[in-house]
């Protein structure tokens, strides 16, 4: 059934680059267009934050699953 699957681990790479609001998409182009493997997903770290009457919440990175080649 399986005689054709080769057991080779597949591998992975999670890199984290610290992004602002203002330079997000900038930061995040410039680090996928640099990498060597497919990207497998791009994960945000949301921060909630608590104000008097108001919530909101801010990305403090992302992490970024690469599938290595």
């Amino acid at each position: 059934m399986y005689e054709n699957y080769k057991n080779e681990a597949m591998k992975y790479r999670v890199h984290r680059v610290d992004v602002k609001s203002d330079n997000m998409q900038e930061r995040l182009e410039g680090f996928i267009n640099n990498l060597e493997g497919e990207v497998i997903s791009v994960v945000p770290n949301v921060k909630p934050i608590f104000m008097p009457f108001v919530g909101t919440a801010r990305v403090d990175f992302l992490l970024i699953i690469e599938k290595h080649v």
